[in-house]
């Protein structure tokens, strides 16, 4: 019992020091260098020949020579030529994928169209080396070793995280690690691959009634149609990417601390962190089973206090 309480103390007091150098880094305006970033990422646990999935804030890592162009290489560098990249590079023009689908005559063209979620994800897209997934609402970019078989079939997967997307396929690598790069446990799409691979047993019922076929073009030019299927809006407000839902994020950060699942670091200025993806998928789904999820209650999360034996469950 002593061994869980004092790793998450130590990874709150690791924290609390990172956060007191940062502030005084800030302190002198000095930007970043591009091995400042790498050697940031090798603290944090990010090694060569490893796969991550970069989910970001640029402004969070404070200033940085170059900007996001030298914040994309020092990623490359980090992980080398065996390792892989992946960043969403979304293009939504509506702005929400049920927004995006009701557009009249839109077609997605992987040719043509950027992205329209940041600065990051915009370098990363014009780097060079960089395979893209057709897709209409949720197109996703990769580099290095796996970028092909990550990317290749989206356009084909019955939904967008189901069977056959960059996302299910990345939990099955060796290696993979999902990366929050100066960003909280909130804006994570990594978390909607359970949804699809439960389906009907997932304890919410995450998706709108409504779903669409998009046209799109690939980057051969060939014209197919891709499934879409929003999500219900009305959980929105619930979702932990929500604004008022600081209580789940940090429900979350501090329930995968405690399974040794979490791990911390400082990358620039940004509080940074990551989870091996194979971990972060079998712990969300063993939540599920205790129907703790990204859209949990303020009650529902009472219900199930924080080191409840999770697997227990499936015992």
């Amino acid at each position: 019992m002593l061994k869980p309480a004092k790793r998450l103390a130590e990874a709150l007091i690791e924290s609390l020091n990172q956060r007191q150098t940062a502030k005084l880094a800030r302190k002198t305006g000095r930007p970043s260098s591009r091995d400042e970033l790498v050697a940031g990422l090798s603290r944090l646990g990010i090694r060569k020949g490893d796969a991550i999935f970069v989910h970001s804030a640029l402004k969070s890592l404070g200033q940085v020579e170059g900007g996001a162009a030298t914040v994309v290489q020092a990623l490359k560098d980090a992980v080398g030529p065996q390792g892989t990249l992946v960043m969403p590079t979304y293009y939504m023009p509506g702005g929400t994928t049920r927004a995006t689908c009701r557009i009249p005559d839109y077609v997605f063209d992987v040719r043509q169209h950027g992205t329209n979620i940041g600065r990051l994800p915009k370098a990363f897209l014009n780097s060079p080396g960089i395979h893209r997934s057709v897709h209409p609402t949720h197109s996703v970019s990769a580099w290095g070793r796996h970028a092909a078989y990550l990317t290749e079939a989206h356009h084909r997967a019955p939904s967008i995280f189901g069977e056959g997307s960059p996302w299910q396929r990345f939990v099955g690598l060796e290696d993979a690690k999902v990366l929050g790069l100066g960003i909280s446990m909130g804006p994570v799409t990594f978390y909607h691959v359970l949804e699809d691979e439960m389906g009907a047993d997932f304890p919410v019922p995450v998706w709108a009634e409504d779903s669409y076929r998009l046209p799109c073009i690939d980057g051969d030019g060939k014209l197919c149609e891709v499934p879409v299927r929003p999500f219900d809006p009305d959980l929105m407000p619930r979702r932990i990417d929500h604004r008022s839902r600081s209580d789940l994020r940090a429900y979350f950060m501090e329930e995968f601390l405690r399974a040794g699942l979490l791990h911390q670091g400082e990358v620039g200025d940004a509080q940074s962190w990551w989870i091996p993806a194979g971990g972060f998928f079998e712990h969300l789904q063993l939540l599920a089973c205790q129907n703790v999820t990204i859209y949990s209650t303020p009650e529902q999360l009472s219900a199930r206090p924080h080191g409840a034996d999770v697997g227990a469950v499936l015992a």
